[in-house]
């Protein structure tokens, strides 16, 4: 029997409402509709029709087509969405398509940059973790070997959750205590955290989201004692890895040495004693290191809202470029609803049970 789907009734008294209001308010404003300009994104009212259609499928786990016939039919709920023409299915998957995958991301970015932008404090806390993105298909119905995927986007990955499966990783990294997002990485296959910890802090650095003297929490997934010097020496931050039962506080300060391009720096003494100063900071911090899981831990109940609420669990896409867009509008959808308030844990489980 054909399960009925919910009408999208407009109620503006329902918490979850007033929610989805404050989220499409976010490409409304007159900052956003620049940043879709600057983005080449002309017409603008059609491409921010699109994305409001697409933050609405998300936001309840619907589809596009369904959306599009309620909007449709619904003259209230396209008021809502403030949504005067209602595009087509077609349009709006040829708008998914046809886009470029740096520039969907970069409006992303830009959009949650001039939207969700956290205070920036003088030192920042950073909370990076990754999550597998399985894909929906039936690894029991017919065997698939590594020979199968050799032209496809997905690999075979494994997570202590799921056991073996099929898809893609993401890599999410949030602002502390504002828990919006900062960056994401989409990964082919689920290569092992610590093998991606210079890729991970690459792009923080390349986007300058980092600066001197942030501190990056990581689960023990990422350690390694090459990375907590490499956190040090080459990005200036102190990268808080949840150490193992066999570590070795002396082994870790055995790597730190000085690198010897800071002597040939006109600066030497004072970059000296800021590679001193993170060094003791990070001695310091590993010692209490305990007291930090229950703060990185949040970051796996905004994985439970994406997969829980948003559509992020099955997907029903197979291409890299697919996947990375349609994970972007999620990280979008993340940042609005932490701005929006939903930003302590109770509240985040909540959402995802929802």
């Amino acid at each position: 029997m054909k399960q009925m789907k919910s009408p999208l009734i407009v109620d503006r008294e329902d918490t979850k409402w007033l929610l989805l209001d404050q989220v499409l308010s976010m490409t409304t404003s007159r900052r956003s509709r620049q940043e879709m300009a600057k983005q080449g994104l002309i017409p603008v009212q059609n491409t921010g029709s699109i994305q409001r259609i697409l933050l609405i499928t998300l936001f309840f786990s619907s589809e596009i087509t369904y959306v599009i016939d309620e909007l449709t039919n619904r003259k209230e709920l396209r008021a809502f969405a403030h949504i005067e023409e209602v595009p087509s299915a077609d349009d709006v998957y040829r708008f998914i398509s046809r886009i470029d995958e740096r520039q969907f991301i970069g409006l992303i970015n830009a959009l949650l940059h001039t939207n969700c932008k956290p205070q920036r404090r003088t030192h920042r806390t950073i909370i990076v973790d990754g999550s597998a993105l399985v894909l929906d298909l039936n690894i029991f119905k017919k065997k698939i070997r590594k020979a199968d995927l050799v032209e496809k986007d997905y690999k075979w990955g494994y997570c202590n959750t799921k056991g073996y499966y099929l898809g893609f990783k993401l890599t999410l990294a949030i602002d502390y205590p504002s828990l919006i997002p900062l960056a994401f990485l989409v990964h082919p296959e689920s290569p092992g955290d610590a093998r991606l910890f210079a890729e991970i802090m690459d792009e923080l650095k390349r986007r300058k989201i980092i600066r001197t003297g942030d501190t990056v929490l990581f689960d023990r997934g990422y350690y390694s004692y090459n990375n907590y010097a490499l956190g040090i020496t080459k990005y200036k931050i102190v990268p808080l890895i949840f150490p193992r039962k066999n570590f070795d506080p002396e082994k870790m300060m055995r790597k730190m040495n000085c690198p010897l391009s800071i002597f040939s720096s006109h600066q030497y003494r004072k970059k000296q004693q800021e590679y001193r100063g993170l060094v003791q900071e990070l001695r310091e911090k590993v010692k209490k290191w305990k007291e930090y899981p229950p703060i990185r831990s949040i970051i796996e109940d905004l994985f439970k809202v994406a997969k829980g609420a948003f559509s992020l669990h099955n997907l029903h896409r197979y291409s890299g470029i697919s996947v990375t867009k349609f994970v972007a509008l999620n990280v979008l959808l993340l940042g609005a609803v932490v701005t929006a308030g939903v930003n302590q844990k109770i509240q985040l489980q909540r959402l995802a049970e929802a």
